[in-house]
């Protein structure tokens, strides 16, 4: 898979709402061992089901 392919994914959640390209990357810094905290009202943390397919992007790809 090509470099803008393996980004789709992730511009995908980042577009699913609101304030997601905040909670997405504090999201994947706690999955890596770096937690950011919270995201701050009126941002919403990802959902459960999005940090689960953060978090096989980040074993595919590995940590970046």
């Amino acid at each position: 898979m090509d470099a803008l392919g393996e980004f789709l994914p992730l511009i995908a959640i980042r577009n699913r709402g609101e304030g997601y390209a905040v909670s997405r990357v504090k999201a994947g810094a706690a999955l890596v061992g770096h937690p950011a905290g919270p995201v701050r009202p009126p941002l919403s943390e990802l959902q459960p089901a999005e940090i689960e397919e953060l978090q096989a992007l980040i074993s595919r790809l590995g940590p970046q």
